[in-house]
């Protein structure tokens, strides 16, 4: 079988470009994942503020934005996953799953489901990252396997991107005129992209779960240094799961979200200052710049998502 590894001599240094070559692939991979996400979801939610005479302003924020910044985006989120160590994005991908399971259990509340999608950015590259991680270690083809998988994920993200441009630029014409089969079948089952969006998500973040844990309890030596670990790891996240529960649930907007990612990265911060390694710690404020970028690129669409909320009649 070929393996690009076989061709060329083992030496001391290129083990470690081998390393630092298949993390930039593993986090080009999640950040595409993310991508196709924003791409979808910009799509829903500007569909929706069309067909509302009320929301031509939110409409509008959202065709404005700039296609470099999608470009941007994915290159600063392609170095933030290649910089977070497998055992930090596993602690994110378990936090936001037992955070996103609280939240789907108060759906009836008022909590917007469209907003969960743009917190969970992050954590799905993290998801994507550690799946990845987890599945080709130790495969002899792995940086081949990881480079199928950027030509994979690098067309799905361009087909979203071009989608979500098409239906930015041409949208309104075309859903009037009916000779565009992509708008059209975006008028007639454009509902049906958040429960794509559910299903999709749902099954990476159960994958993703099952390769968190894995990688996190391949570091410890026996079973008591595994619960030195998970005892206090389980404390925290439980108390961050009660502190969002107490949350106002209508605070769905950019500043609430960004004061959320604060509290959680700096639970996970102290956490792992005391039973973590310099290098988490490293990884966690690494962590926090890549939460943030991703809620500004998608501050837009959380306005949009917060006006949804507030308008929403009370039961």
């Amino acid at each position: 079988m070929f393996s690009l590894r076989s061709w060329l001599p083992a030496l001391p240094g290129l083990a470690w470009g081998w390393a630092l070559l298949d993390a930039l692939l593993q986090g080009l991979v999640g950040a595409c994942a993310v991508s196709v996400l924003c791409s979808l979801l910009k799509v829903y939610l500007y569909i929706q503020c069309l067909n509302d005479p009320e929301r031509q302003v939110e409409k509008e924020a959202i065709r404005t934005q700039r296609r470099v910044l999608e470009w941007l985006h994915v290159v600063v989120l392609t170095t933030v996953l290649a910089l977070v160590g497998s055992r930090v994005a596993a602690l994110v991908v378990l936090e936001f799953s037992l955070r996103a399971i609280s939240t789907i259990l108060s759906l009836r509340k008022g909590t917007h489901s469209s907003h969960l999608f743009l917190l969970c950015q992050y954590s799905l590259g993290c998801g994507v990252s550690c799946s990845l991680t987890f599945l080709l270690e130790g495969a002899p083809h792995g940086t081949c396997n990881l480079v199928l998988a950027v030509g994979l994920a690098g067309l799905l993200a361009t087909w979203a991107r071009r989608l979500a441009h098409h239906v930015c630029t041409l949208y309104e014409l075309h859903s009037q005129a009916r000779y565009c089969g992509a708008c059209i079948l975006l008028l007639t089952h454009g509902y049906c992209v958040p429960w794509l969006l559910r299903n999709a998500l749902a099954v990476a973040f159960a994958v993703a779960d099952l390769a968190a844990v894995a990688l996190i309890n391949r570091d410890f030596l026996s079973t008591a240094e595994a619960v030195r670990f998970w005892t206090p790891l389980t404390i925290c996240y439980t108390l961050l799961v009660v502190y969002m529960q107490e949350e106002p649930q209508q605070s769905t907007g950019a500043r609430s979200a960004q004061q959320t990612v604060l509290v959680r990265m700096g639970g996970l911060f102290i956490l792992l200052l005391t039973i973590g390694r310099w290098s988490d710690v490293l990884h966690v404020l690494i962590s926090l710049l890549g939460e943030l970028w991703c809620l500004l690129r998608a501050g837009a669409m959380l306005d949009v998502c917060r006006r949804q909320v507030r308008q929403r009649p009370h039961r």
